[in-house]
């Protein structure tokens, strides 16, 4: 009785190692390894400069000891794997995170786990291109007249405006004659 109840306390306290945590963004939820060999399969890894360093933020002595943040980063211009268009369009989106080498870098310290974070890169390389390789969608006709009709209203209020301020400033003057 008592070695069953031992068992069960210690599978209850195995399996918060052995179960991943909750996942707060379902788009990012790769939390084991064969996840990160499948979700790698459309970006080339030899390609990718990896590394890891110390993460920051709360995690006690942990934070000082194990290097888990990820860092993944890869020279954007000459990355042939992804289409011209799709490189110009992610260059211009994403201009704060290219460095003076053209080097788009990619950074995750999310989890407490190395794999987790660079999976966590590695999707958001892979949002990043989807992001850039959409089309945007044309206005219907409905949209664009309203569109126009709200820009001629807001143009027309606007000289209104300046109207009304015009006159209340030539009504301060005083004629000097």
């Amino acid at each position: 009785m008592a070695a069953a109840k031992c068992l069960r306390w210690g599978v209850r306290r195995a399996g918060t190692w052995l179960f991943p945590p909750p996942v707060c963004c379902p788009r990012r939820a790769l939390h084991t390894q064969d996840d990160l060999k499948q979700a790698s399969n459309d970006i080339p890894l030899d390609r990718l400069m990896i590394s890891y360093c110390r993460s920051s933020g709360p995690g006690g002595q942990n934070v000082n000891k194990v290097n888990s943040k990820a860092e993944v980063r890869f020279h954007l211009a000459t990355a042939d794997w992804i289409a011209e268009p799709v490189r110009q369009k992610i260059a211009v989106r994403h201009k704060n995170k290219i460095n003076r080498a053209g080097e788009l870098i990619v950074t995750s310290e999310s989890s407490r786990f190395q794999f987790r974070n660079l999976a966590d890169c590695l999707q958001k390389i892979r949002d990043m291109i989807t992001e850039a390789s959409q089309t945007p969608k044309e206005p219907s006709r409905e949209d664009a007249q309203t569109r126009r009709i709200r820009i001629e209203n807001m143009n027309r209020e606007r000289l209104r405006q300046k109207r009304i301020n015009s006159a209340i400033k030539t009504s301060r003057r005083v004629d000097v004659d």
